[in-house]
């Protein structure tokens, strides 16, 4: 499949791996839809893609808004070839904790708003015959890790219903793919909620040993274009893709050393009341 001319939309296409999907659908020839909540940012990324690049900021969780925003695109572009499901946020803070509205926000966000979408656009492409919806899950929706218990939840619960509608639409002409990202250098963490609903804020942080978004957009475009239903997305030797063959090959494992790291991290976050 080539990109060349098709319409593709991307959520969460400010910054991170969204921003940089929309360059390289941009150099790839697609026409991009670039939306998020950052019209600066945005604007950037228009600027980046000339006339074949158009912005439309809105509110992931304003679900009553996206079936205007659907026709919206339609009427712009005529077609949707391929929607990108991109926008999230994440979490860093213990179960015991993170407060039950923080959880809700998170599926919000997380789970809520791209099926919405997704049930907005998918008409459209089932009408046509052919589509390709995709969605950016994580390792963290294939294995848990202690400080996302909701972004974990939120994860598993996208990669659980695109498998599902894959079932549904595939034999139909519209293909669904999964993203799972590893570690990636964007701000995710750095906006990632604590227990009590605040931004963690810059600093140290897991993803921040990650590939860049462009070297991740290399990794995704490619195996889009192949049609791949699952696609992982992080270093060839990094610790966090190891993880998903160790779920495969021997979870009992997996869950031991998973229970150790989550340990560790239990204990510094004790010792860090103690003080």
């Amino acid at each position: 499949m080539s990109f060349e001319n098709k319409v593709v939309w991307i959520t969460g296409a400010s910054s991170g791996i969204g921003r940089g999907m929309a360059e390289a659908f941009q150099a790839a020839g697609a026409w991009v839809i670039a939306s998020g909540r950052n019209q600066a940012a945005l604007s950037e990324v228009v600027g980046s893609g000339g006339n074949r690049t158009r912005a439309l900021p809105f509110e992931a969780t304003d679900i009553e808004a996206l079936p205007g925003l659907v026709e919206r695109v339609i009427a712009d572009a005529g077609r949707i070839d391929m929607l990108v499901n991109n926008a999230g946020i994440s979490q860093r803070d213990l179960a015991v904790d993170t407060e039950l509205h923080v959880y809700r926000t998170i599926m919000e966000v997380d789970f809520f708003a791209p099926v919405a979408l997704t049930k907005a656009v998918l008409p459209h492409m089932l009408a046509r015959g052919e589509g390709h919806v995709a969605a950016v899950a994580s390792v963290a929706g294939k294995v848990g890790s202690p400080q996302r218990t909701g972004y974990s939840a939120a994860k598993h619960a996208v990669m659980g219903f695109y498998d599902a509608l894959r079932t549904e639409v595939e034999h139909q002409g519209v293909r669904v793919s999964t993203i799972v990202p590893g570690f990636v250098r964007t701000e995710i963490g750095a906006r990632a909620l604590r227990g009590d609903g605040q931004v963690k804020g810059a600093g140290d942080d897991d993803v921040d040993a990650g590939i860049t978004p462009a070297e991740a957009a290399a990794i995704i475009l490619p195996a889009l274009a192949a049609g791949q239903r699952e696609i992982p997305v992080g270093a060839a030797n990094g610790m966090e893709m190891a993880l998903l063959d160790l779920k495969r090959q021997d979870p009992e494992r997996l869950f031991d050393m998973m229970g150790q790291f989550g340990a560790a991290v239990v204990q510094k976050f004790a010792e860090g009341r103690a003080r």
